[in-house]
């Protein structure tokens, strides 16, 4: 945690020495959010990102990105048992600070930039949703996640980012992007949890 807190940390001052003209976007989209050890049975939460971002030129073709961003994340769970069917869904949200390194290539009306950064987030939000059925029984119920390091969602939730797109000459973007989670966002789990989380979106760069 404290080299991925400095990597931040140095990429903001390389970012703040930059002496070209300083861009600034805004991207949306979609999340397709799944957890690391939580099982074979899960499949794709659907939810949605929002970020801004100030795009700082330190090199030809090269830039410093960093921004602030709401994510949602989470997963879905399918698990099937003798005379009990039952589907989870866990949607979570947080509010993070990426910082990416970004290399743009000239192509056509535009640029194909590729890349790659750290991340910190904070979760704000958390909320499982249980539907299932059991005997004679069906229901369903949902519930808020306590958030805190001895409850049910830790706070901070920390990893890489990486990133693909392309951008028009008139600012257009259009991105992929994929966060590897490399933090434990579950306290007392008998494995790592941690969030990986596709991501596809459009924006604009100004």
């Amino acid at each position: 945690m404290k080299k991925l807190l400095l990597s931040i940390g140095a990429a903001f001052l390389l970012a703040a020495g930059a002496q070209a003209q300083t861009g600034y976007g805004i991207k949306a989209g979609v999340n397709l959010g799944k957890y690391s050890n939580f099982g074979d049975d899960q499949s794709n939460n659907t939810s949605f990102h929002v970020t801004g971002f100030a795009d700082l030129p330190v090199a030809p073709q090269f830039s410093i990105q960093p921004g602030v961003s709401l994510q949602g994340k989470g997963s879905k769970f399918v698990g099937a048992y003798e005379n009990f069917d039952a589907d989870a869904t866990i949607n979570t949200m947080s509010i993070e600070i990426p910082v990416n390194a970004v290399y743009y290539i000239p192509a056509g009306a535009g640029d194909v930039f590729l890349g790659a950064g750290p991340y910190i987030g904070f979760n704000v939000s958390g909320k499982e949703k249980l539907r299932g059925n059991l005997g004679d029984y069906s229901g369903e119920t949902e519930w808020d996640l306590e958030i805190g390091n001895d409850k049910d969602l830790k706070l901070i939730d920390a990893g890489i980012n990486f990133m693909a797109g392309y951008k028009l000459n008139n600012g257009f973007l259009i991105n992929a992007g994929y966060g590897l989670g490399l933090t434990n966002i579950i306290p007392n789990a008998v494995d790592n949890v941690s969030n990986r989380v596709l991501s596809f979106g459009i924006g604009f760069q100004y």
